[in-house]
């Protein structure tokens, strides 16, 4: 007895010892598997989720504008310009904003406010060829933009832990909570008046001033419109980023063609540009 006692025991501790090891190699396979699957939350989630949110891509202006008059040069040269900065302002605002807004973040207070850039600067572009030539038409098509590989462009994504859904694909933001949404539903959008501020206007520019003073009044229309329709989303900037500050960058091109349309008949009033910014009265 005492002598099988320890064959005994060795039998016991190799079974033993086989089910560790068996046990030990499961869990390394279990974790191996893991690990190459998107899991519940956690850093390897916030990493996969933080990703780049790819960049923006514009259509070529240059290369579909006709031949440029010798005295719009320069001032074509600089809206194109103004075109690639705009762009640039973009793609580093996209990646300043990862995990913020709802699922239409990007579009809204990105891509939308580009193209309302975009077409205000290549209307300037048209303009300038128009005076000593043909203007050209059909440009604003190549006003909206898209954001390229990498991006969600706007598509909801799941967060880690469950936490919302991010409209720019970087990161966990909120879409639609009330409590952390800009957009209360509360007030309405006040913009100075541009018409009591002008000097007299020749009556050569009378038409196209009055137009853009129209115009002016129709984009405070369209903002107070989307603010009763985006109630509830976005983040705590939503108001300022998606509406007032797109709002403000249209009326500064606005303002800006009244300016350069009085100026061609006599003085080209100065400082108008203040009046471009509004706010949001609650």
């Amino acid at each position: 007895m005492s002598r099988a006692l320890p064959k005994y025991n060795k039998r016991r501790v190799a079974i033993v010892g086989g089910a560790a090891a068996l046990a030990l190699t499961g869990a390394v396979v279990v974790n191996s598997a893991l690990a190459g699957e998107p899991g519940k939350g956690g850093a390897a989630d916030a990493r996969t989720l933080a990703a780049g949110p790819g960049t923006i891509a514009c259509p070529d202006v240059a290369s579909r504008l006709p031949a440029v008059p010798a005295s719009a040069k320069a001032e074509v040269d600089r809206n194109l310009a103004l075109l690639r900065t705009q762009i640039d302002e973009a793609n580093t605002r996209l990646a300043k904003t990862v995990g913020q807004g709802g699922p239409n973040f990007v579009q809204n207070a990105i891509l939308g406010p580009l193209k309302d850039k975009r077409v205000s600067t290549i209307d300037r572009i048209a303009i300038s060829i128009g005076r000593q030539g043909t203007k050209p038409q059909g440009l604003d098509a190549l006003a909206a933009c898209t954001l390229g590989a990498g991006g969600a462009g706007g598509a909801a994504t799941q967060a880690p832990g469950g936490q919302g859904n991010a409209g720019n694909a970087g990161g966990n933001g909120n879409a639609g909570n009330a409590g952390n949404a800009g957009n209360t539903g509360v007030g309405t959008i006040a913009c100075p008046d541009v018409a009591s501020r002008l000097p007299a206007v020749p009556a050569s520019a009378k038409a196209e001033v009055d137009r853009n003073l129209a115009l002016l009044r129709t984009q405070i229309d369209e903002a107070n419109t989307r603010l009763a329709k985006t109630v509830g989303q976005g983040g705590p900037n939503f108001v300022q980023n998606a509406i007032l500050g797109p709002l403000k960058d249209k009326r500064v091109s606005t303002i800006d063609r009244i300016a350069i349309s009085i100026g061609r008949q006599g003085t080209k009033p100065q400082g108008l540009d203040a009046l471009a910014a509004c706010t949001l009265n609650r």
